[in-house]
């Protein structure tokens, strides 16, 4: 396939991409400074409250309302979005006085939030306000004031909220994050707050979910032959077989590694003792662990399989690298 030469005006767009970059990774990183006792006040505020987080903002600010929403309620502060024209018609029923308002504004001084502030305040609601402005009137009716603004923003212009959007939107991810922490919020919490798509397969999914028990995991006693181990890894069609004790206890692995090393050495199929071939004390796994958790060991130690024992050490299933692929687990 044939692409068109870069033109001029093509290689200033990158130009223009960098220093757009540019600008609002500094936007971010002024922040840092900038943080201080209001952002502490924020946690506490929104920590001590009984009722949940109300974010509210027009525009553009009003899509960055929505996102810092939806990371509040993920990471286990319940929180949503209110738009601050429904909010006037209709919507600030749904906001009590045990519920923290947010709200964003980059001027500090959108009418339409302004318009339904002196309510909030009279029902006992909290309100935290991030602006770009520390003067402003949002910024003054706050509790809390958390500035969120840029020296400038990307657009060639100075006009269109790009740079001060992205650094609204970071400073929502801080104090989402903040919040996590400070509740201890888990993994098991997370999990259950994603239960759809890669993630919640990737948190909720344990290996006993995906694993092949019974007799589907290959396993052959220590007083079995190669020969016997080679039809038993036919059969369980895993490319390896356990080694078992008297009591059922996992004490080996023979994988088809091992088979083609072991071929190598002109071994007598019939008369070997699979003891004398196997790999000892192979790594396992216990059933109740994530199966990302095997992923991992699997990676780290460049295996394709993995068996699946219990505290005694008895063999309970296996499971392979295919296994985890058609659970969609990687």
């Amino acid at each position: 396939m044939n692409h068109p030469k870069l033109g001029a005006s093509a290689r200033d767009a990158i130009a223009i991409a960098r220093e757009v970059l540019e600008i609002e990774a500094r936007a971010i990183t002024d922040l840092i400074a900038t943080l201080d006792q209001p952002f502490i006040l924020a946690v506490e505020l929104i920590l001590n409250s009984s009722g949940r987080v109300v974010v509210s903002g027009i525009g553009k600010s009003g899509h960055i309302a929505r996102k810092i929403a939806s990371t509040m309620s993920s990471t286990g502060t319940p929180a949503y979005f209110v738009h601050p024209v429904e909010a006037s018609h209709g919507d600030l029923g749904m906001i009590t006085r045990d519920d923290v308002f947010i709200a964003l504004s980059n001027s500090g001084e959108s009418s339409e939030l302004l318009a339904i502030v002196p309510l909030l305040k009279r029902w006992g609601a909290k309100l935290i306000a991030m602006t770009g402005n520390s003067t402003s009137s949002l910024a003054r009716e706050a509790d809390v004031h958390l500035y969120a603004g840029a020296a400038r923003e990307a657009c060639p212009l100075n006009l269109a909220p790009t740079a001060s959007t992205t650094a609204t939107l970071a400073l929502g991810d801080a104090l989402a994050v903040a919040l996590m922490q400070s509740k201890g919020f888990t993994r098991d919490e997370f999990a259950r707050s994603h239960p759809g798509g890669m993630l919640g397969r990737t948190l909720l999914t344990r290996v006993r979910d995906v694993m092949r028990a019974g007799d589907e995991a290959p396993r052959v006693s220590h007083t079995a032959t190669l020969l016997d181990a080679l039809f038993e890894m036919t059969r369980g069609r895993m490319g390896m077989t356990a080694i078992l004790d008297d009591d059922s206890r996992v004490i080996g692995i023979f994988t088809d590694g091992d088979l083609r090393r072991t071929l190598e050495k002109n071994i007598d199929l019939r008369t070997t003792s699979i003891t004398a071939v196997m790999q000892r004390g192979p790594l396992t796994i216990e059933p109740d662990k994530l199966a990302a958790e095997a992923v991992e060991i699997m990676d780290r130690d460049k295996i394709n399989q993995l068996l699946v024992v219990d505290d005694g050490h008895q063999l309970l299933g296996a499971l392979n690298m295919h296994d985890l692929f058609r659970a969609r687990v990687i």
